[in-house]
C-alpha cells in the first residue's frame, strides 16, 4: 500500500494482514521462526538494476509476510551496493518496522584488496561486517554469517570472531554457509563451548544439487541447528523456462557462467518428467521444487531472488500446496535417480 504526501513521493504503508500470508518454522531448536519463504538480495539490488523494481520486490515480500531480507558484503555488483541500495530502502520504508526484520548478512569471500579482505579472519570478517552495518543504515544485524570454510585459518579463530560479534552488539545471532558436514559440526561445537549456539547453515539445495543429504542434514538435525537453502531452482533449470528446450536469449543459451548449456541439456529429460509432475499437482515446476524442499523439517526456510513483484507472490502461493503424497515422492524420486 502507498500513500502520497506533499512532496509526491510515495511512501509506504505495509499491509495489515501481511502475517496471515506467510507460514513460518522452527529454526532449528531456537525461539526463533522464519518464513518458510526467505527472500534473497544476491541479484537484483546492484548499482547496475533498478532500484525502483528492487524497492517494489521488498515491499511485495513484507506485504505477504516475509521479514527475513538476506544479504552479503559483496553481493552486487560492484561488491557492496547491494547493501548500499537496500541501506537506502530501509531507510525510507522499513526503519520503523526494524523489530519486525530478520535481517542477515555475511562475509567470508573477497570483498577488498590485500591479505584482510577475504576469508576468515577475525580482523576481516569484524572489519567487514562493521562496514555492512554503515551501508545497510543498521545498528546490528539479526544474523551474521561466515560465508565459507577458509582451509587456512583456525577453525577456532573464525568462530570465537563470531562469538566477539555477538557480545560486542553487532548480530543477535550467527550462521555458517557452505560448510561439509564434518567441518559444520566442528563448528557448531566450538560455538556451543563459545556460548554463542550456531542458529543455522545456509547450503545450496535443490532437486539437482542434494549435497546436504550425505550427512549434513543429519548434523544439522542432531545438534538443533536450522538449515536455510539457497538457488532451490538451480539456476533456473527448475522452472518452466526449459521445459521445451533451451530458449534464446536464456541464461543456457548464453553460456553465462552459472548455467553451462550442456548443463541444462543433460538435464531436460529430468526437467520435462518433473514439468508432468508438478503438472497433475497444479503447480509450477518452480513451485514445486520450492515446496519439495520444504517437506524436510529441518529445512527451515527457503531462499529466492527474484526479478519481479509477480513471480515473487507465485512463490508464496505455492506453500498453499506443499503436501506430497508417497506417490508423488515415489515418483520424484525416480526422476532424480535416472
Amino acid at each position: 500500500m502507498e500513500i502520497n504526501d506533499k512532496s509526491g513521493y510515495k511512501a509506504y504503508l505495509p499491509k495489515d494482514d501481511r502475517y496471515a500470508q506467510m507460514s513460518y518454522k522452527r529454526c532449528g531448536t531456537s525461539g526463533i521462526q522464519l518464513p518458510m519463504i526467505s527472500l534473497g538480495l544476491w541479484h537484483n539490488f546492484g548499482h547496475a538494476d533498478d532500484l525502483l523494481k528492487g524497492q517494489q520486490i521488498l515491499r511485495t515480500a513484507f506485504d505477504h509476510g516475509i521479514v527475513h531480507f538476506d544479504l552479503a558484503n559483496n553481493y552486487g555488483p560492484p561488491y557492496g551496493s547491494a547493501e548500499t541500495n537496500f541501506g537506502r530502502l530501509f531507510r525510507d520504508d522499513f526503519q520503523s518496522h526494524r523489530d519486525e526484520l530478520f535481517i542477515s548478512s555475511k562475509a567470508g569471500y573477497d570483498m577488498w584488496p590485500g591479505p584482510y579482505g577475504n576469508l576468515g579472519s577475525r580482523k576481516y570478517l569484524v572489519s567487514s561486517l562493521d562496514q555492512s552495518l554503515k551501508r545497510m543504515n543498521l545498528d546490528y544485524v539479526d544474523l551474521f554469517y561466515h560465508h565459507r570454510p577458509d582451509p587456512d585459518t583456525p577453525l577456532e579463530e573464525t568462530m570465537s570472531a563470531l562469538d566477539f560479534i555477538v557480545r560486542s552488539g553487532r548480530a543477535l545471532y550467527v550462521g555458517i554457509s557452505n560448510y561439509p558436514a564434518e567441518l559444520a559440526k566442528k563448528a557448531i561445537e566450538i560455538l556451543k563451548d563459545l556460548g554463542t549456539p550456531c542458529l543455522i547453515h545456509q547450503a545450496r539445495y535443490s532437486m539437482f544439487d542434494r549435497w546436504v543429504e550425505d550427512g549434513l542434514l543429519d548434523v544439522l538435525g542432531d545438534t538443533g541447528v536450522g538449515c536455510i537453502a539457497f538457488s532451490p531452482l538451480e539456476q533456473g533449470m527448475l522452472t518452466n523456462k526449459y521445459v521445451k528446450g533451451i530458449p534464446e536469449g536464456s541464461r543456457a543459451a548464453k553460456s553465462m557462467t552459472y548455467l553451462e548449456k550442456e548443463t541444462v541439456e543433460k538435464n531436460l529429460p529430468k526437467i520435462k518428467a518433473l514439468h508432468e509432475i508438478a503438472q497433475s499437482r497444479g503447480q509450477s515446476l518452480s513451485d514445486m521444487a520450492i515446496t519439495w524442499l520444504l517437506k524436510d523439517k529441518r529445512v527451515t526456510s527457503v531462499l529466492v531472488g527474484v526479478s519481479s513483484p509477480e513471480q515473487l507472490i507465485s512463490n508464496v502461493n505455492a506453500l498453499g500446496n506443499a503436501d506430497f503424497t508417497s506417490e508423488e515422492l515415489a515418483k520424484i524420486k525416480q526422476v532424480l535417480k535416472s
